[in-house]
């Protein structure tokens, strides 16, 4: 299907449907069948993986690149401060609200509809590989991450999520550090015992101070920041032990393993990362479908916020409708104009690669 009206009012009436369906991560199945159902509708037979769902276009000629086409369906769950109920899908004043209506549903429909526009269509010059999954608003293993093996060769990505149509061609990484220091623990009235605090305020103020020798051209500085720090159980005991915990915030210049090299061989204390699972992830500004964006007057930036891009190990670009300021808040919404805008461009900046 060609006519990108009908598309849009499709792609409308499919996300009231998955408003008014609690989504919760893990608790996706109820919308993972409606989007089953709304794809084979259509012709398209999806493959599904407890509540991931995926699909190539019709034609698809695997000697060709693929290009990955993510959002995903879960949601968090609503705040104290909703007005009206989370999972009533009404528009008003040009506003579609309810809980996932902008993180990311208005990015998810809209990737259906930019996959549905494309799907018949014969000698595209890149596959398209449809993926909508789920866990993300908690980087759960039983989401993107899981179906990726099943994908084939991916080239590139557009992973949907909320930037007003711009696009973020970086996104930082994430690692979480327990780290611990060891000393001897004595009486604190004698000279006795080594202080496990004195030991672990050396290594903290290296991780205030140092700075990684490379920078990113986007986010400037990889940024760490010791958060919480626990050493003694009373007054007159030097402790044995301090624990303390570092956000480290990864740039496009690294991947974790290195930071956490880097790290390890400039302190004394123990470092167990709680996971490295949450890479940076990058795109060329030269890459084609920076240009094309480009070329459609939207702008590149770096995104402050993590989302599945974290999760794959391909160039890809953070794109969609709404705004990540909505994201989370009490009564979110998106304007219903900016989905009809959404799916205009993802077919605006795929069709240059795609002809």
């Amino acid at each position: 299907m060609s006519d990108t009206n009908i598309l849009f009012e499709q792609a409308l009436q499919l996300l009231q449907k998955l408003i008014s369906i609690p989504s919760f991560s893990k608790e996706e199945d109820k919308t993972a069948e409606v989007i089953n159902s709304f794809l084979t509708e259509r012709g398209i037979t999806p493959h599904r993986k407890l509540n991931n769902l995926w699909a190539w276009n019709k034609h698809f000629d695997a000697a060709k690149p693929t290009i990955l086409l993510n959002s995903h369906h879960d949601t968090v769950k609503p705040n104290s401060g909703y007005s009206r109920d989370p999972h009533d899908a009404k528009i008003e004043d040009g506003k579609l609200y309810g809980l996932g209506s902008n993180d990311a549903g208005g990015c998810l429909v809209s990737l259906i509809a930019t996959f549905l526009y494309f799907y018949e269509k014969k000698d595209l010059t890149y596959n398209l590989c449809l993926a909508t999954t789920a866990e993300e608003e908690i980087s759960g293993q039983n989401g993107l991450e899981l179906i990726v093996p099943e994908l084939g060769k991916l080239d590139f990505g557009i992973v949907g999520e909320p930037t007003q149509m711009h696009l973020a061609i970086a996104e930082k990484g994430l690692m979480v550090l327990d780290c611990t220091s060891y000393g001897k623990a004595g009486h604190a009235a004698r000279e006795e015992g080594e202080n496990a605090i004195y030991k672990a305020l050396a290594d903290i103020e290296w991780f205030r101070n140092y700075r990684f020798p490379k920078e990113s051209d986007v986010f400037g500085p990889v940024k760490m920041s010791v958060t919480i720090i626990n050493a003694g159980s009373q007054h007159n005991v030097v402790p044995a032990n301090c624990t303390f915990t570092v956000d480290v915030r990864v740039t496009d210049s690294y991947r974790n393993e290195e930071v956490l090299e880097i790290i390890r061989e400039h302190v004394n204390c123990e470092v167990k990362p709680r996971s490295i699972r949450l890479k940076p992830s990058s795109i060329d500004k030269s890459h084609p479908i920076v240009r094309s964006g480009v070329a459609l007057g939207r702008n590149t930036y770096g995104s402050p916020t993590t989302s599945d891009q974290s999760l794959l190990d391909i160039p890809s670009l953070k794109l969609g409708p709404g705004d990540s300021a909505r994201s989370h808040i009490a009564d979110e919404f998106i304007y219903v104009d900016e989905i009809r805008e959404g799916i205009e461009l993802y077919v605006k900046i795929l069709e240059p690669l795609l002809s």
